[in-house]
């Protein structure tokens, strides 16, 4: 038996699951997960089913033999083997929180990838990723640079087969063509204060004013800054009683927590885009 995964979004109309489910009956795959939301605001229906298949099959013919179902419903889906981790490139600056939780889960098999590098526009967080047995890649970035330093990444995407890559504190703004390159395939992190504070040292400002929530937001990267669609959020109380080393902390605790579980929502195939939403089968 194989194990696949199969997502799919369409316009809502009777017979969706019907066809699917028959399509994966005939081929004597028992189904062992099924979601599907129908969303009455856009009209579209999504689908993630996981699939024991019988016999030596691969995606790729799973996927050539699924194309007819999906031209009569106009889907747009994709069929993955659920046992093949998502190759994932991690971006990071000099705040390593996130990067160690997310290399940490990666070598328990807890996230499902495959961390093919760390890159880096600093030289610190090349220690924390030789303890791991992660390739690590200085790429420095100025504003004279900057564009010879997407197109290094770029070069290490397709090198190193990338599916992923993860802004785990990366703390440079993307050019509007890279994020046009890794549309839905790069996920960022980043705090989310009430009331917000931007630019430098947020969370020390955030002690200024007293806040009483410190979350965090992880959401696939497009060329608005951090606008992109949400995957996933959190947040924990804090008090008066809290330093402000103790309300760094916190914030670092949240951001890993969600970015953690953004990713291994993304590399087991349940988030799917819906405009400028997603619908996340957790």
């Amino acid at each position: 038996m194989s194990e696949f995964v199969l997502i799919l979004s369409c316009p809502d109309r009777p017979g969706i699951v019907h066809a699917v489910t028959g399509f994966l009956v005939e081929r004597g795959a028992n189904i062992t997960e099924s979601q599907q939301f129908g969303d009455p605001l856009s009209g579209r229906f999504f689908m993630r089913i996981a699939v024991d298949v019988p016999g030596t099959v691969d995606e790729a013919t799973l996927r050539a033999e699924f194309a007819p179902v999906a031209e009569t419903f106009e889907m747009r889906f994709e069929v993955r083997d659920a046992a093949a981790p998502y190759r994932t490139v991690i971006m990071v600056s000099k705040d390593l929180h996130c990067l160690n939780d997310l290399l940490f889960r990666a070598s328990t098999g807890a996230l499902g990838i495959e961390v093919a590098a760390v890159v880096s526009n600093h030289p610190d967080a090349a220690p924390m990723a030789a303890s791991y047995g992660v390739p690590f890649h200085h790429v420095p970035v100025t504003p004279g640079t900057k564009a010879q330093a997407e197109a290094r990444l770029l070069e290490l995407v397709a090198e190193l087969d990338v599916h992923l890559v993860v802004l785990a504190r990366y703390m440079q703004i993307l050019s509007d063509e890279l994020c046009r390159a890794l549309d839905g395939r790069a996920i960022n992190i980043h705090h989310s204060f009430l009331p917000s504070f931007k630019g430098a040292r947020p969370y020390h400002q955030a002690f200024d004013r007293g806040v009483k929530l410190v979350g965090a937001t992880a959401h696939y990267v497009t060329g608005d800054l951090d606008e992109g669609p949400i995957i996933e959020q959190d947040v924990m109380r804090v008090d008066h009683g809290y330093s402000q080393a103790q309300l760094v902390s916190a914030g670092r605790d949240v951001e890993s927590q969600v970015l953690s579980r953004a990713v291994r929502w993304h590399a087991e195939s349940r988030v799917l885009l819906n405009g400028h939403r997603t619908v996340v089968f957790r």
